[in-house]
């Protein structure tokens, strides 16, 4: 907690005053639903425990039932009285995807989607089952389609008043070390890194165009990017299945400048739960590595001519369009996904 607030301080020098966010002091989010996907090991794990300690109602979503299972247990031994739901998806599948998307459709509200998951299989060769390269299926065309599976009741929780719905997008530093901007979303690597950095790119193009689309058509929802900076499991606390001897350590050279992956899930939960923060905006550490998260100015990743192009390939990777109202379309205001063969 002292850390916590230490943190805070020194971000003052960053930002203004009245900017500053205090990760030991989260807004009270009682009331609200948030989904988040990759929940059962490292940011999305601690977000989800960070935002139920808040008060939220939160959707665990992750790929293993068992898992699933174990982060609610970790969470509770944490927040005893913390409001947990499960879904399981599969975002290596489009079939999983759509079926996850119908559950969550069920809910009364959902306030806030963390798009966490995504493969972290670096080997070329690795596919999807849809045949899709891993780090742009699960990474991204899975997060189109999911984000155009739920958008309808984001915009329905938007509308009954209060703050706008918030869809936030979690990225990476690396994007900033790309040599070449993205001009295609079939382009890839047989580099690992550079393979996820591209497909995290693409993720922001997504992101960054979204939010432009809801502001467009005067949407009640947001959307909005994070990078985590650098979050190492020799700095992450324990918790039981999450982080223990069970669980196998990842050596991270990085260490020594790093944080631990309860810091690393500061952005996202920033940008579900701060009163003050705007639709198309980045949050990241101030140095890129560690640290409370700040504001900062988003780099240009795909020249501006091509976001409508990359958008269009995008959902016909997910086979889905996503809903954005339409105001120039006559029709229901806040239609539902359309499906594409």
């Amino acid at each position: 907690m002292a850390r916590r607030s230490q943190d805070a301080r020194k971000a003052r020098g960053t930002q203004g005053a009245q900017e500053v966010w205090d990760p030991a002091c989260i807004p009270d989010q009682r009331g609200r639903t948030v989904v988040v996907t990759g929940a059962t090991a490292g940011v999305g794990y601690f977000a989800a425990e960070q935002l139920a300690g808040a008060g939220a109602r939160v959707v665990l979503a992750g790929r293993s039932p068992e898992r699933l299972r174990t982060a609610e247990a970790a969470i509770r031994s944490q927040v005893p009285d913390a409001a947990l739901d499960r879904v399981v998806v599969d975002l290596a599948s489009k079939a999983s995807v759509a079926e996850a998307a119908a559950a969550l459709r069920e809910l009364d509200r959902i306030d806030g989607l963390l798009l966490n998951g995504g493969s972290m299989a670096m080997k070329a060769s690795e596919v999807t089952g849809d045949g899709l390269p891993m780090q742009l299926g699960t990474h991204v065309v899975a997060n189109v389609a999911l984000t155009a599976g739920l958008l309808p009741v984001l915009v329905r929780t938007g509308e009954r008043g209060g703050a706008p719905a918030r869809i936030v997008h979690t990225s990476t530093g690396f994007v900033d070390l790309l040599r070449r901007p993205v001009t295609d979303v079939h382009g890839t690597s047989r580099i690992g890194v550079v393979a996820y950095s591209r497909a995290k790119a693409l993720t922001e193009v997504f992101g960054f165009e979204l939010d432009r689309r809801l502001r467009a058509a005067d949407a009640p929802v947001r959307s909005l990017v994070v990078r985590p900076g650098i979050g190492v499991d020799a700095r992450t606390p324990r918790r039981a299945g999450i982080r223990d001897h069970t669980v196998p350590v990842r050596r991270n050279p990085y260490t020594p400048w790093a944080q631990g992956k309860d810091a690393a899930a500061w952005p996202a939960v920033r940008a579900l739960t701060d009163p003050g923060v705007r639709g198309g905006e980045l949050y990241a550490p101030a140095n890129g590595r560690r640290g409370v998260p700040v504001r900062i100015q988003p780099r240009e990743v795909a020249p501006p001519e091509l976001v409508g192009d990359l958008w269009l390939r995008l959902e016909e990777l997910a086979g889905i369009t996503v809903p954005v109202p339409d105001t120039a379309r006559s029709g229901p205001a806040h239609p539902d996904p359309v499906h594409r063969d």
